[in-house]
């Protein structure tokens, strides 16, 4: 436990970015998780919405430095091939 004021005040500061960050990090992995069922289903209409909410999320947790950059890219682009080989 911190002994100091600022250790103290450190302590909460970090617990509240961390219920930030692993709430855009959830959100990033559920848009994931939808995509990829759309895709499992053969649902190209339902996967296209999906990838759109997915690229939200995907940027907006990188805005926030939740993702790296090239994490980032190889997600979008992993995700986006995916949804246009669908037929």
């Amino acid at each position: 436990m911190p002994n100091m004021k600022n250790a103290k005040k450190a302590v909460k500061v970090i617990a509240r970015k961390q219920e930030s960050n692993n709430a855009y990090e959830a959100s990033m992995k559920t848009a994931f998780k939808n995509v990829e069922r759309a895709v499992a289903s053969k649902d190209k209409a339902k996967a296209e919405e999906c990838l759109k909410i997915a690229t939200k999320r995907i940027d907006k947790a990188a805005q926030k430095g939740v993702a790296t950059k090239n994490f980032v890219a190889r997600n979008k682009s992993r995700l986006s091939k995916k949804v246009n080989e669908m037929e």
